[in-house]
């Protein structure tokens, strides 16, 4: 199958699973941003971010015997809730690795939708090392957080939609973390309008894919620290770095202060919550980081903001 191919199986299996997550339009945001901005509400998805996209087409595909031995993930927490929801509803067992300073919220939805949450150090231990030994000793199935062809092509179901609703956009700008949703929807993207400019924002102080793409090869960054902790990848995937080096124009990045103004405008303007990670395209449009086109598309990757961080949000000093 072709990449494309995949995105379009990708739409069909997942059809009555997820949700198509509206667009959305705000004068303000036009004004602020000097352009028509078109924000694909994945905030709203299944689980509150677009990860479920790309975690149910994965699991939709374990064979019966993989079904049997259940699957285990790492991640900060969206990626986590992801699997925690797909594994319930198609009733696998789910093992989640997440850092031990992992948002409550996120903690919590996952015990909630009945994972098994395994913490552990971000400063001491290693969740890939954690992973596999669960892959070792109880022969799960890992379902990584990027890196994976099925993840991408799950991802790149979000630019399918917002395309099929906005097709005539001048560029595209998506949240980075290890590339999996600026992967698939780059493909998704490029499919439809070959020449459509695609953008990535990272933090400033987590740019590792930023720095990646410049060097020519995956580099890690292992000091990460950002309010964005979907974005706190230290490096890109194998795939995901492949694929952004033949589809990005350019990668941009933004400070926390700018990702928090986002978050406030895009609630107090455009009343929907998005956390720090999913605001970082409307960060990168707000602080004039992107060059100035007519009509611009933006993925609002996730909603789930701890509420004493939300608070702090709307009360800068």
């Amino acid at each position: 199958m072709s990449d494309y191919e995949r995105i379009l199986a990708a739409r069909e299996r997942l059809a009555g699973r997820i949700h198509r997550t509206p667009v959305l339009h705000s004068r303000s945001l036009d004004e602020a941003a000097g352009a028509e901005v078109f924000c694909k509400a994945e905030n709203l998805q299944r689980g509150g971010a677009f990860k479920i996209r790309g975690a149910m087409n994965r699991l939709l595909q374990l064979s019966p015997a993989e079904r049997q031995r259940g699957v285990v993930a790492f991640s900060s927490g969206n990626h986590a809730q992801a699997v925690a929801l797909a594994a319930r509803e198609l009733g696998l067992r789910a093992t989640l690795v997440m850092p031990h300073d992992a948002p409550r919220l996120k903690l919590a939805a996952v015990r909630a939708f009945g994972g098994q949450v395994l913490l552990y150090d971000r400063a001491e231990q290693s969740r890939e090392a954690l992973a596999a030994d669960l892959v070792e000793r109880e022969g799960r199935v890992l379902v990584p957080p990027f890196d994976d062809p099925e993840i991408i092509a799950g991802q790149g179901t979000a630019a399918l939609e917002l395309l099929e609703e906005v097709p005539d956009l001048d560029a595209l700008v998506a949240p980075v973390g290890g590339g999996g949703l600026i992967s698939g929807c780059a493909l998704a993207a490029h499919a439809h309008h070959p020449k459509l400019d695609v953008y990535g924002v990272e933090p400033a102080t987590a740019a590792d894919v930023q720095l990646s793409l410049r060097l020519g090869r995956i580099t890690a960054i292992t000091d990460n620290p950002t309010i964005a902790d979907g974005l706190r990848t230290q490096q890109p995937g194998q795939l995901t770095f492949a694929i952004m080096q033949r589809h990005l124009r350019a990668i941009v990045t933004v400070s926390d202060d700018e990702l928090l103004a986002a978050v406030r405008l895009l609630l107090l303007r455009m009343k929907t919550l998005v956390e720090p990670s999913g605001a970082a395209g409307v960060a990168a449009l707000l602080a004039g980081r992107l060059p100035r086109v007519r009509r611009l598309g933006v993925i609002l990757s996730g909603g789930n903001m701890d509420p004493a961080a939300l608070a702090a949000a709307l009360t800068p000093a």
